[in-house]
This record gives C-alpha cells, structure tokens and sequence, in this order.
C-alpha cells in the first residue's frame, strides 16, 4: 500500500464505521421505538409459552422462577436447654445479689448468647452486668466443664457459674457474691 492510498483508506473506514453505527429504519423520527431483528433472538430453541393468567398478564416461566424456596421473614427462635428444677435462675441470682447489697449494675439478659447463634456454650439462662456475669446450665457437668475452662476466673455452685472475665469486680469483693450463691442452693 502507497501513501497516497491511506487517506483514502482511512476515509472508506470511518464511512463503514458511520453507517453501520447509524443506519436504522426509524425514517429519523427520534420516538421511534427499535426493532428486534431475527439476528438477536436464538434460534433452534422453542421459546416457552405460558397461558395468560386470570388477570391476562403472562406469568413468568418455570425457568425463570427457578427452584429457590422461600425462607421465613425471621429466623425460627432459639431455644435453650431447660435449667435443672433445683438451680436457681439467673435473674433469681442477680436479685440475691442486689438483697445483699452486691452491686449488680446494668443488668442484660442476654440468653439468647447461649445458644448457636451466639457464642454457643450451651447455657439455659445468662446475664451480664458490670460486676459479674451469672450463667446457668442444664446439668452441673456443663457448668463444671465451663469453669475449668475459664480457670480462677470463674466460680461453680451446682449448674451455676459466675463469670468475671469481662466484670470490673475486684477480687476481694468476690467471695462475698459467692457466699450469696451459696446461700441460694
């Protein structure tokens, strides 16, 4: 190719380029919808056709709905494993705290930790407070495989365990909450 021809070149490229980008059949009425050429639609696959429902509207097709399955807007409750009849509650506990003169501040049940949505121990009931944090278990075995875990910060009664990981209670404060559990069994 000369340098003469690429002007020319570069012009019959540009022109290709206009036409195909601007050719339509609108008749250049700039409302004018577009049409579906043939050359879009697939061919050599039935197109499904869904009976018009009550309404007139066509329902959309099985394959477009897919199998997914609705789940509930929420999810189903938690539900925690009863405490032994003999224990005390929780909130029982708490409240033998606050008759004593303990200091109990801003109490949260917070039960639903319990279970497996949350820190999953297995617990039946718990509350946190600032000063302690009361857990109740279904079986003493439970109780007693926790408080091994959290070493000397932690005390068992029966199916009871206060926990002072995340408490501000001093040391020589505890024994007094735990002589207020001992008195509860």
């Amino acid at each position: 190719m000369t340098t003469r021809n690429l002007p020319a070149v570069g012009i019959l490229l540009v022109a290709v380029a206009l036409s195909a980008g601007c050719g339509s059949d609108d008749d250049g009425n700039p409302t004018a919808t577009p049409s579906v050429s043939s050359e879009a639609a697939p061919t050599g696959l039935p197109t499904p056709q869904a009976p018009p429902g009550a309404d007139g509207a066509t329902p959309p097709s099985a394959a477009a709905q897919g199998t997914t399955q609705r789940r509930p807007a929420s999810p189903p409750p938690v539900v925690l494993p009863k405490r032994p009849a003999s224990a005390p509650g929780a909130k029982q506990v708490v409240d033998a705290f606050r008759a004593a003169g303990l200091k109990v501040p801003r109490p949260k049940d917070r039960s639903v930790d319990c279970g497996p949505d949350g820190l999953g121990l297995g617990c039946s009931e718990l509350i946190a407070t600032d000063a302690v944090t009361v857990y109740v278990f279904p079986d003493e075995t439970s109780a007693s495989d926790i408080a091994e875990t959290w070493g000397g910060q932690s005390y068992q009664r029966g199916a009871v365990v206060l926990n002072y990981l995340e408490a501000k209670t001093p040391a020589a404060d505890r024994p007094r909450y735990e002589k207020v559990l001992d008195g509860l069994g």
